[in-house]
């Protein structure tokens, strides 16, 4: 739809432009102009890196990184051409590739980018924690989902067949359309987010939970094989899969591997294995303080009573009861793997 012109004489269409016809390139203008003012786009964000790229096996890089006020990572990919390209699937690439930063590793970034962009004078960790309202970083609740937030003139059928299909498996994508048009040697544009459309917002969610908990009722396939196991000459018989790996996990802390060690092995959810808080404490000034970290803190997601509780290197550690299916085996195999001394094995039971 084009935009008008009204006045008291007649109305008048707007004639569309291009960002290519007017001059603005990708990155050298439209980049910078949206860094600088990232409301236009995406509401209640910090942008915390530009053309962030710090992985070693490839050369992508990701137009702007953000966080936002829930602390999660914001992915924003811009294009100038009028379908959007493939942006949709290099925003999923990148999404994937930054979604073990920790709250350190993006102040580092963020640091650098200040750097960049000549605030040295700025500090990344006040920055973030005061944008987050935050006294002190909260590891656990840093960076739990990715959004991603592509900007273009216009998008294809094809992408936006794409994007409506991943938002139905809950991928946090939207859509933002820059259109410009030209007025008397001004160009203005008209930003929409388009999907997905804000008036439909909060039925596409319900609708969306819906459709989620159909198609799990449709396909669930829970497992609940119960696992004889062994380490170190000990037996542990018929134990749920949670109960298995926090035996192992917690043996492991027992003998001498810091919980950390542990950390570094399930390198897709680092900041999920254990919640984290300083002091040695017992379960109930453990739950205190954890409630003081993270309201969020639920204590019947982790093991956290007084027999199940880690000390190590001064703080206390709590580890995650929540485990299952694939990646359950997956990480009881590295385990096994990693700590070969300890003679680990578990074997179904009948």
């Amino acid at each position: 739809m084009p935009i008008y012109e009204f006045t008291k004489t007649g109305v008048t269409s707007l004639n569309e432009a291009t960002f290519n016809s007017v001059g603005l390139q990708e990155r050298r203008d439209l980049q910078r102009l949206l860094r600088e003012h990232i409301d236009v786009i995406a509401l209640d964000t910090l942008i915390i890196a530009e053309e962030f790229g710090e992985w070693e096996d490839s050369k992508r890089r990701i137009d702007l990184l953000g966080i936002d006020k829930d602390a999660n990572l914001v992915v924003i990919e811009l294009k100038r051409t009028e379908d959007g390209g493939h942006m949709e699937l290099q925003a999923i690439r990148y999404a994937a590739m930054v979604s073990t930063m920790t709250f350190e590793k993006a102040t580092e970034t963020f640091g650098a980018y200040l750097t960049k962009i000549g605030k040295t004078d700025q500090d990344p960790r006040s920055t973030i924690l005061e944008f987050l309202e935050w006294d002190e970083p909260n590891p656990s609740e840093f960076a739990q989902e990715v959004r991603i937030v592509l900007a273009s003139a216009n998008f294809s059928p094809e992408l936006t067949s794409s994007v409506l299909w991943l938002r139905q498996y809950d991928v946090d994508i939207c859509c933002m359309r820059l259109k410009p048009y030209s007025l008397d040697n001004r160009l203005l544009v008209d930003v929409q987010q388009i999907i997905p459309l804000p008036e439909a917002n909060d039925y596409q969610v319900k609708f969306r939970e819906k459709a989620r908990q159909e198609r799990e009722a449709r396909t669930s396939k829970a497992d609940f094989t119960r696992y004889d196991l062994h380490i170190a000459g000990q037996t542990y018989k018929s134990e749920w899969k949670r109960n298995a790996i926090f035996l192992v996990c917690r043996y492991l802390c027992q003998h001498g591997i810091k919980p950390t060690e542990i950390t570094a092995i399930f390198d897709w959810r680092p900041n999920r294995i254990w919640f984290v808080v300083d002091g040695l404490l017992n379960a109930s000034e453990f739950a205190i303080r954890a409630s003081q970290v993270a309201a969020s803190y639920d204590p019947r997601r982790w093991f956290s009573e007084d027999d199940e509780l880690v000390h190590a290197d001064g703080k206390t550690y709590a580890f995650s009861n929540q485990w299952g299916g694939a990646r359950w085996l997956m990480a009881m195999a590295l385990l096994k793997e990693k700590f070969p001394d300890f003679k680990i094995d578990f074997s179904p039971v009948s």
